[in-house]
């Protein structure tokens, strides 16, 4: 039994998705990312999402899905493969120039004290995320998940970032990447995780 701490309405939605696809035993304690003095008992940073597993907690929700895809032999290719590898490379673009960019919006519109936000540095983020869905696309090419017919945690993990994208007003114009995320939302796993998201 897995513990998800962090609301599914924030970035643990990621981790909630992959534990719905692997198909194994977990609770929620729905900590919002407001709620950074309760995080801080996980997190030093307190930043959701954090899991428990048994005694151990893991942080950051790209480590826990790659955990967690490991330990059930999920969503994954087999660490110390090429394939890993070449998966582990969308990952870290992924994370690097998608994830990145709004991350850094998300602090200088809402998340960063009044005083230190910048709101020019929007437009130069943009152009920024804009130039890494065209290399990724280009990545792409003609597959339908980024390693050929396969799902794996880079494809969710983008799935996600574009939701986040779409909240932000950061436009994704490429139709393989948006296609792409229309066969990740239309998965059983994910269609139950956007239900418990909806109904927290």
């Amino acid at each position: 039994m897995y513990t998800l701490i962090g609301t599914p309405k924030a970035r643990p939605f990621r981790v909630l998705w992959m534990m719905e696809e692997l198909g194994v035993e977990y609770d929620i304690l729905p900590l919002s990312p407001m709620d950074k003095a309760a995080m801080a008992e996980f997190n030093p940073t307190g930043k959701v999402p954090a899991l428990k597993d048994g005694d151990d907690i893991i942080i950051d929700s790209v480590a826990i899905m790659q955990y967690l895809a490991d330990k059930h032999g999920g969503m994954t290719f087999q660490a110390g493969t090429i394939e890993r590898a070449k998966q582990d490379s969308f990952t870290q673009f992924i994370c690097d120039e998608i994830d990145g960019a709004l991350w850094t919006n998300a602090r200088n519109t809402f998340v960063n004290p009044e005083d230190k936000r910048s709101a020019d540095i929007k437009p130069i983020l943009m152009w920024e995320f804009g130039r890494s869905i065209a290399a990724l696309e280009t990545r792409l090419g003609d597959n339908d998940f980024f390693m050929g017919d396969t799902c794996t945690v880079p494809d969710m993990l983008f799935t996600h970032c574009a939701g986040w994208a779409k909240n932000a007003g950061f436009v994704i114009d490429s139709k393989p990447l948006l296609a792409l995320v229309k066969r990740c939302i239309a998965r059983d796993a994910y269609q139950r995780s956007h239900e418990i998201r909806s109904a927290g």
